[in-house]
Order: structure tokens, then sequence, then C-alpha cells
């Protein structure tokens, strides 16, 4: 029983992480209608970008925010440069996920001869050990769960209480409409692109900064509890997501201590599966997305 309590407080911290990462990858589908197969490579270069400051010395949470800005940055280049060119020429939506995937390997075999084959971890202080029952979780992990609360409350603001909250869901609902009610739809895609990189690249971090070490197959890994998380929530819809975190982060963590650790992909795959089958709409999904956080 000790060991199953201690998993739910392991599964906080992925739930965290999850939480940060899905919400960034389904508001990219709910603005753009675009299913990015590459944001875990997205991710995983971000968390390279903080590494390549800590190991020379910085300290982790300023690498935090160089790894967050480098994610909105390459997503916003990858819009720009690769996705939004095929969607004007009229890519369905099968084509653009081809594609976002062959972009995703051709990162990952460009990080390659960059960063090496080999695993590589932060330095960084762990802090204080807090006890909670059989609950143990270090200082970084508790700083973890914080941001993740932290960010989930600024897209909540953001959504709810801004005018680019309110364009965002307009052109999520109907972006012909919006661009026809004078909503500035390719500037509100540019910074949504940002946003939603922004959160990628947080997430990269924070997942090596939880993990005894990463690679850059590592990308792919993280992209799986992602999905089924989106996917679970209703994909396109950040809320959907939110919650979706917390059952995938819990069932991995729980499947880790009940079954394997091995076997924590394959939790995370079973529910995208079951979902797919049983309501594939998701637990909150509405069409037009983020329109729903409205």
């Amino acid at each position: 029983m000790s060991l199953i309590v201690a998993a739910l407080g392991f599964g906080l911290v992925s739930m965290s992480i999850i939480a940060v990462a899905a919400v960034g990858f389904t508001m990219q589908f709910g603005i753009t209608n675009m299913i990015n197969l590459a944001y875990g490579q997205v991710m995983i270069c971000s968390a390279y970008a903080a590494y390549a400051l800590n190991n020379a010395g910085v300290s982790i949470w300023a690498a935090l925010v160089v790894g967050a800005l480098f994610g909105a940055a390459l997503s916003f280049l990858l819009n720009r440069w690769v996705y939004a060119p095929f969607q004007r020429k009229g890519t369905n939506l099968i084509g653009m996920v081809i594609i976002s995937l062959a972009v995703g390997l051709m990162i990952a075999n460009l990080m390659l001869p960059i960063v090496g084959y080999y695993s590589v971890s932060y330095h960084l202080d762990t802090g204080p050990t807090t006890h909670l029952g059989s609950i143990t979780l270090t200082g970084v992990q508790l700083a973890i769960i914080a941001l993740a609360v932290a960010t989930m409350l600024v897209i909540h603001a953001l959504l709810k209480l801004t005018r680019l909250g309110r364009a965002m869901r307009a052109t999520a609902a109907n972006p012909t409409l919006a661009r026809n009610c004078g909503i500035p739809t390719r500037r509100v895609i540019d910074l949504a692109w940002l946003i939603t990189g922004a959160l990628c690249g947080i997430a990269g971090t924070v997942a090596g900064m939880n993990s005894d070490s990463f690679s850059v197959a590592s990308g792919s890994e993280f992209l799986i509890p992602i999905i089924a998380a989106a996917v679970l929530g209703g994909a396109g819809h950040p809320y959907g997501a939110m919650i979706g975190a917390v059952i995938i982060g819990e069932m991995t963590e729980l499947s880790a201590a009940v079954i394997s650790p091995q076997y924590k992909q394959v939790a995370a795959f079973a529910v995208l599966v079951l979902v797919m089958v049983l309501r594939p709409q998701g637990l909150l999904a509405k069409r037009g997305a983020l329109a729903a956080a409205g």
C-alpha cells in the first residue's frame, strides 16, 4: 500500500509536466487544426538549450527561461516556414500529420551530430526532501508542481480575461468569420505558436529536471503521454488536457509501481487506445476547441 501511495506522489509531478505540455499541444490543434507530432522533439531541443547553459554554470531556473524562449522561437519558425505554407496550399489534416512527423524525424537526426547519442543530465540541487506519509518529494519536484499550477492559472487568465484570449477563441471557432470581423488571425496564430512553444519548452526542461537523464530519443517518449492526455480531455480543449494530464500522470506512475516501470508508456498508450474506441471525442470536447473555454 505504501508503494501505491508513494506512486500517487510521483504522479503529482508527472501530471504537472504532462499538463504543461498537453495544454500547449492541444492549443496548437485548437487554433490551427494542426496535430504537431514534432512537439516532442521541440521539447527535447528546448531541454538541450537549457542544458547548454546549465552545463556552463548557469542556474537551472535561469536556464528554464531560456528553454521556454527557445521552444517559443523554434515553434514559431516551424509554423511560419513549414506548416503555414502547406496549410495555405490546402494540405489536409492527415497530410499535415505526416509533414509534422517528418519534421520531428529531421529535428532528431539534425540534433544527433550536435549533442551526441549519449544521455545527459542537469546540474541542480534537488533541495530539501518533504515527507507526507509515504509520499516523498524533493524541493525541485515541489517547485515543478507549483510551476505547473501557476502556468495553468496564467493560461486560464489568458483565455478568459484578455483580448488575445478572446481572439484566440474566435479564431479557433471560425477563422474566416474572425478575420471578417477584423481580428488579425495571422497575428493571433503567430502569438499562439509563441505561447504554446514556450509551454513546450518549459515542459521539456522540467521533464529533464525530473529525470535522471535524457537524450534525443526522449522526445518520442515524451510525446505519447502528451497525446494521450490531450485526446482523453478532448482534442483542442485546454481544460480537458489538464484533466487528462491528471489521469495519465497518475496512471503511468501507478502502473510503474504495481507492474513495472517499463510499462509506463504502455499504460499511456493503452488509455489512448481505449479513449479512441470508447469516447473518441474525449471528455470535454467541443468543435471549435478553445471556443469551449468561453
